[in-house]
């Protein structure tokens, strides 16, 4: 058998040893005296989708009805959608400096948005731009039914509701950098008056900001709904703003970038809100379509991170496992 060993090229012994092998080892297992060792922490956030393991290709890449104009601004999909308006998507170009916009775009579809026609048309927040409680900043959000961003010369979160056509406001803590005090940076710029960070996942609403008390650390605190808005909990974290690009939470968990080239954004950073883990090691890859990635929206309704990168708007794929 030996001698015959050497001439099997089809591996057959080999795997046959080998099977053999496995299976002691699995009866070993199931009749030895082992338990299961329980985890001493809780498992990374409550996440029903598992552990957030890469970024897919760009799934949408498109101008829309903008190419090459406004620069600065957001879009994606309302997690919490009112009925009848599960498959609609929203833009918020930054109209006036790059900086200010004071209306919400809305498209009945995403192929409505990739081709521009946008049939429910713009929602109002004030007809001047800028103006009090108008929006200041790319880093805003949908949820609900209500637009949430940075107001105007303020270091307080507005909400506007697109139906009531209302706004409510949210006064930051002391100390809270803004009007381009606390940008997201990378070695060559800063993008103006992104000193707020509105992002949404499974839970709600966040906002992500930095202090003087926190010498410029991210500062994460979740944004609680009703009547009028209150930040319910708040978490100080230990990487600097201005050496990140931009953030995004998914399942509790808040991700940070930051710029590697003008192809690549990478996402180095993570704080889990559960186990309070911090890890800067998380070396995920985005291929961006753009430079300049000028704000991040996750999208609970189907894992989509939505990108806006000078002018244009490109989608990527969150792989969970």
């Amino acid at each position: 058998m030996q001698e015959l060993e050497k001439y099997d090229t089809m591996q057959v012994v080999k795997s046959q040893q080998a099977n053999q092998r496995l299976k002691r080892d699995l009866d070993q297992c199931k009749n030895g005296p082992y338990t299961t060792i329980q985890p001493t922490q809780p498992q990374h956030g409550y996440c029903p989708h598992g552990q957030f393991l890469n970024i897919s290709g760009p799934r949408v890449y498109t101008a829309g009805e903008y190419p090459g104009s406004y620069m600065y601004g957001a879009w994606g999909r309302d997690p919490k959608p009112e009925a009848g308006k599960e498959s609609w998507y929203w833009l918020v170009p930054m109209t006036s400096s790059n900086r200010y916009c004071n209306y919400v775009r809305l498209y009945s579809s995403l192929s409505s948005l990739i081709v521009g026609v946008s049939v429910p048309g713009n929602v109002q927040i004030h007809s001047s731009n800028p103006t009090t409680n108008t929006i200041q900043g790319p880093n805003v959000v949908l949820y609900g039914g209500a637009l949430y961003y940075n107001c105007y010369n303020q270091d307080a979160v507005c909400r506007f509701n697109l139906t009531a056509k209302s706004i409510t406001t949210l006064q930051l803590p002391k100390g809270t950098r803004f009007n381009s005090k606390g940008n997201f940076c990378h070695l060559d710029e800063c993008y103006p008056f992104t000193d707020l960070d509105l992002a949404t996942d499974e839970s709600g609403v966040w906002v992500v900001y930095t202090t003087n008390q926190d010498f410029g650390n991210l500062v994460l605190s979740k944004v609680e709904m009703g009547e009028s808005m209150i930040l319910s909990q708040t978490w100080h974290t230990s990487v600097y703003k201005q050496g990140v690009t931009n953030t995004f939470m998914a399942c509790g968990v808040l991700y940070a970038t930051r710029y590697i080239s003008k192809q690549v954004e990478e996402i180095f950073y993570s704080f889990d809100t559960v186990t309070r883990e911090e890890k800067f090691n998380v070396g995920i890859f985005i291929n961006k379509m753009k430079p300049n990635i000028y704000a991040l929206n996750y999208s609970p309704v189907d894992q989509m991170l939505h990108a806006y990168c000078d002018s244009y708007m490109v989608s990527y794929k969150v792989l969970f496992g």
